[in-house]
């Protein structure tokens, strides 16, 4: 069963994220996702509107299925930005000096609880358990 308010409110949350600012460049400022790789941002956009059709089509198992993908995708996300930032240039003392005055937003938080809500807006599928008459023999569903 999908608790679908959680789902479309994590999806609406993780579409805003987008916008956020999830660095903050000296002198240039702040950074959304886009500013900072857009190939993470646009692959990011591409399995949320995936995410989004399967909830719309109602396919409960794809839909879990891309909530943990995309949990996945946000911790190689969040790794593959600090490792951009530490090493933006070839000369390791200027990228020492670089990474230690760019910082992560409040972005990546906005990302995390967005995907949390699309993971856990999932349950378990409840089972109808079959009763047996035991005259007949025959399995009848419980209502």
């Amino acid at each position: 069963m999908i608790n679908k308010f959680m789902a479309w409110l994590g999806i609406l949350l993780c579409f805003i994220a987008g916008f956020c600012p999830v660095l903050k460049v000296p002198i240039k400022g702040n950074w959304n996702l886009y500013q900072s790789d857009s190939r993470l941002f646009f692959i990011t956009y591409f399995l949320l509107a995936i995410t989004a059709f399967f909830l719309f089509l109602n396919k409960r198992g794809a839909f879990r299925s891309l909530g943990i993908t995309l949990l996945i995708w946000y911790v190689l996300s969040l790794f593959a930005v600090w490792f951009t930032a530490g090493n933006y240039t070839s000369h390791k003392f200027v990228d020492r000096l670089l990474f230690k005055t760019i910082h992560f937003q409040w972005g990546w938080i906005v990302v995390l609880v967005g995907v949390a809500l699309i993971v856990f807006s999932v349950g378990k599928k409840k089972i109808k358990e079959a009763s047996f008459k035991e005259s007949e023999g025959v399995a009848n569903p419980v209502r």
